[in-house]
């Protein structure tokens, strides 16, 4: 039998615990007499975690749930596998399910055109809609279900105890999730997810890509600087608020002012 690495106590990291990067970070929530999965990652990577699972003598047939924290292509892909060979069930944030359930390769970055990009996305059925204010309960042990929107509209987190299982709402360098107008993420929002992460009283945060860390409310506000002032600029196109540039000069031109070389 494998060694367990707890990062904290009933929460192992497969990356941590594989002592390699196998990719986004899955959280195992080990209730004792059943775990639960936060996220699966790429499905080239889903069998080396049910392989850590034997490993660590768990039994497979006790996995509760798989969650998917959002649909993106490097958190879901293997869900489908997954679901399979654990014979568990997946649950999602109810605006996570269309992609999820259909495959959409545009919402959930699996398809890239400029870039390359083109992967597959198995379609799996959702059997859990997990929504805010919700409890889930595995084992001995209790996670309360966050609808923390920005990056997408279907992004969860989860609080346990004095933990907080962030998703991509903020990472340890202050980074965020990607803001991208396809992918439907809404600046608005993420700042409020933001505030309500910087105003809560959990001590770590467990991010889905990177390290766990401590948490710091000045990592926090330099996210919620940087995005509020991303809501003014020509940057981030149409998930942008207004752009007070084209606002100035639209007037100008209506106003019938000329450019002042002066």
């Amino acid at each position: 039998m494998m060694p367990r690495k707890y990062i904290f106590p009933r929460v192992i990291e497969l990356n941590y615990q594989a002592g390699r990067v196998l990719g986004v970070n899955v959280y195992l929530i080990d209730g004792g007499n059943e775990f639960l999965l936060i996220d699966i990652g790429f499905i080239d990577q889903t069998d080396a975690i049910i392989d850590l699972l034997r490993k660590m003598d768990f039994n497979l047939s006790t996995c509760k749930m798989v969650i998917a924290t959002h649909a993106d292509i490097d958190h879901i892909q293997g869900l489908s596998r997954a679901k399979d060979a654990l014979k568990t069930r997946i649950a999602a944030h109810p605006q996570s399910i269309e992609a999820i359930e259909t495959g959409d390769t545009e919402l959930t970055f699996a398809t890239i055109k400029a870039q390359n990009i083109s992967m597959p996305l198995p379609k799996v059925k959702v059997d859990i809609r997990l929504q805010e204010g919700d409890t889930i309960t595995v084992g001995d042990q209790k996670l309360e279900v966050w609808h923390t929107p920005g990056h997408t509209w279907g992004q969860l987190s989860f609080k346990l105890g004095n933990l907080l299982f962030c998703g991509d709402n903020i990472y340890k360098d202050s980074c965020v999730g990607v803001i991208d107008a396809h992918h439907g993420s809404n600046i608005p929002a993420f700042l409020e997810s933001l505030e309500r992460i910087r105003h809560d009283d959990t001590e770590f945060l467990l991010p889905s890509h990177g390290p766990v860390f401590r948490r710091d409310n000045r990592i926090v506000q330099a996210a919620i600087d940087r995005l509020t002032k991303y809501q003014y600029m020509a940057d981030f196109g149409t998930c942008v608020e207004s752009w007070p540039l084209l606002d100035e000069w639209e007037r100008d031109v209506s106003e019938g002012r000329m450019p002042d070389w002066s």
